[in-house]
């Protein structure tokens, strides 16, 4: 049974999440899961998942991997401490659409994930990029998670349409200790 937030998590995009408090003036810092962390602003005000709450930011700079932002209404650091842990959404219609072979990592978490002969390997759980490139997280239908890579090599097929991707092992797995299932 679809719910209502399952509903409105479809219709939005999680785009940065508020780390803590900078400073005594209610500024923030802020997490940006946007390819250019200042796009965080680009699209207008950000909410919270429901949409109830709107946030308007304006940037102050960046350090540590971090936005410093200002947000609207957030005038001390008590304030600012209070918001800590807010995700922050923006409506996925007021994003650019994709070119081909172009895709918002939010778009692959819960593909099925199957290996080149179609046999069930697990679902996309999560797209990492630490800084040493990306990795996609994968729930195994036998239970556990593996990470792997996230390029052309081991993920040659991501079709959005059929809601999966192909997982090809990288070599340094062999067919005895590759972890994942037969069955779907």
């Amino acid at each position: 049974m679809t719910t209502a937030a399952d509903i409105m998590a479809e219709e939005r995009l999680c785009v940065g999440v508020i780390v803590g408090a900078h400073g005594i003036r209610g500024d923030l810092r802020v997490k940006s899961f946007t390819a250019r962390p200042e796009d965080l602003v680009a699209y207008g005000p950000l909410t919270d998942l429901s949409g109830a709450r709107q946030f308007r930011l304006r940037i102050l700079g960046s350090a540590r991997g971090v936005l410093r932002v200002h947000m609207e209404g957030i005038e001390d650091r008590n304030a600012a401490e209070a918001l800590a842990g807010i995700e922050l959404y923006i409506a996925r219609n007021r994003l650019p659409a994709t070119e081909t072979n172009e895709f918002y990592h939010a778009d692959l978490i819960g593909l099925r994930a199957e290996r080149p002969d179609g046999s069930f390997y697990g679902t996309v759980r999560a797209i990492h990029d630490f800084g040493a490139g990306a990795v996609i997280e994968i729930a195994l239908a036998e239970g556990g998670v593996v990470v792997l890579p996230f390029t052309e090599a081991v993920v040659p097929v991501i079709n959005l349409e059929d809601g999966r991707v192909v997982i090809e092992l990288p070599a340094d797995i062999s067919a005895d200790n590759a972890p994942g299932g037969d069955e779907g």
